[in-house]
């Protein structure tokens, strides 16, 4: 057989996404087959065929919605949307052209009778069953924001959608903002959690972990995180497994881990950051006063046990070579001072703290004055007052603030507690500046430096 008889000759069909935006979300219009037609009694998008080579798909879309539906779409309000390669459970296939129209004139209405028995908006994210499994795999590639996509279903496949046969492939763009992860991290979590309709990139500015939003094509929101090394992976998912549970609603769940990737699917938490955040101060003293209840929970979450040892301070030397150009004088002599007092600290016992316990991994609800604590990559077992060293900036010169978070841990620091802290936070101070240094991160340096500043300037003599 020749190669011109493999030759593909498949028909072409168009489909319009009509969509209308609402309060509660967007909303597309879809119509349901009837009578002696294919898929009876599914629900599809306003579609059909071009009627002969002279007509265009963009033709074809404007004439056979109105023939449908009675709506009057211009040509200039269509827009593309997504390519599908799509095979029929019965092997013949087409080529369908998935195009978005939010403007038009008159009122959708059934138009033909005979093969439709009604029609109506539904949101986008709640599609009605039973579905044409190919109008299905359009919609969900569409709002993954796929631009080609292959829907190839096999013999004995339903008609109608059914999630244990989805057949759908997305085909990666060339594009350098696409905001999703590598292909078996999206595998990863699909197997997860299910098909994934929209990846957003809200990794930290620095450099570090990679963690994406995403959305659910059956609804739903998770966090997705690719941790930069297996140390901070096992980190996390180690404090996952164990006390963070223990937190409740104030913290999310872990959906799945995987060593190989690196990677972890947590379920998603409400509020808005607190880094970089503006609240009246009354509104300050509850939220901190918060952060102090949400910390005693963390140290609560499992027995304490006794010290180990003394602080590490192997990389001293290292980090003060670096930092030492953005040293103010006298500054270099206080941290090896505070680094001398290190062996001599009195013991604490040691328990689960989070390691990174800061305003932008905590997240505030406004409406419920209900606190979220994010990001456990740097979690381990230490003192508990570990978890207020680089929290205490936020309350420097506000001593209502200090009260507030003291209050809500329900004591005060012990003399013990109170000379680890300070140490901790000039060593704290030092890596920052000489991170921040080494990567052309200014914030992280300027912290420092006034984390110093402030603990020069509150020493005992």
């Amino acid at each position: 057989m020749s190669d011109r008889q493999h030759r593909h000759s498949e028909p072409v069909d168009v489909h319009l996404i009509l969509r209308r935006d609402t309060a509660a979300g967007p909303e597309i219009l879809l119509s349901r087959r009837a009578g002696d037609v294919y898929a009876s009694g599914l629900w599809h998008l306003p579609s059909g065929h071009l009627e002969g080579p002279e007509e265009d798909v963009v033709t074809a879309l404007v004439r056979e919605t109105r023939e449908e539906t009675g709506v009057v779409v211009d040509h200039a309000d269509v827009r593309a949307a997504v390519t599908v390669h799509h095979r029929a459970p019965g092997g013949a296939a087409r080529v369908g052209f998935f195009f978005e129209g939010r403007r038009w004139h008159g009122t959708p209405q059934v138009r033909e009778h005979d093969v439709c028995d009604a029609m109506g908006w539904f949101p986008l994210d709640v599609l009605p069953e039973p579905m044409v499994a190919y109008c299905r795999a359009g919609l969900d590639a569409y709002r993954a924001g796929a631009r080609i996509a292959v829907h190839f279903q096999e013999p004995g496949d339903p008609i109608a959608y059914d999630p244990a046969v989805d057949r759908l492939l997305l085909v990666p763009a060339n594009d350098a903002d696409n905001a999703a992860p590598e292909v078996a991290v999206r595998d990863f979590t699909e197997r997860a959690v299910g098909r994934i309709t929209n990846w957003t990139d809200v990794s930290w500015a620095r450099e570090g972990s990679r963690v994406w939003r995403v959305h659910g094509a059956e609804g739903g929101t998770w966090f997705v995180k690719v941790h930069q090394s297996d140390r901070f992976h096992q980190r996390e998912v180690t404090a996952l497994r164990s006390w963070v549970p223990h937190l409740g609603a104030a913290a999310p769940r872990l959906v799945a881990a995987d060593e190989t990737l690196r990677a972890v699917v947590i379920t998603a938490v409400g509020g808005r950051s607190l880094h970089g955040a503006v609240h009246p101060p009354k509104e300050q003293q509850r939220i901190f006063y918060s952060i102090g209840r949400l910390a005693a929970a963390i140290h609560r979450s499992a027995p304490t046990r006794p010290a180990t040892g003394p602080l590490s301070l192997g990389k001293l030397e290292r980090h003060l070579d670096r930092a030492r150009p953005h040293l103010a004088p006298g500054d270099e002599k206080f941290i090896r001072e505070m680094a001398e007092k290190a062996a001599d600290l009195p013991v604490l016992e040691t328990g689960p703290t989070h390691g990174d316990f800061q305003l932008r991994n905590l997240r505030w609800d406004e409406m419920t004055s209900a606190l979220y604590v994010l990001d456990f990559e740097r979690s381990e077992e230490g003192p508990a007052v570990r978890d207020f060293v680089r929290l205490a900036d936020a309350w420097s010169g506000r001593p209502d603030l200090f009260e507030a978070v003291l209050d809500g841990y329900g004591r005060p620091f012990t003399p013990a507690e109170e000379e680890h802290l300070a140490v901790l936070a000039a060593l704290d101070a030092l890596s920052g500046i000489q991170y921040g240094t080494a990567h052309g991160d200014l914030e992280l340096v300027e912290r420092g430096r006034r984390t110093v500043a402030r603990l020069r300037a509150t020493a005992r003599p």
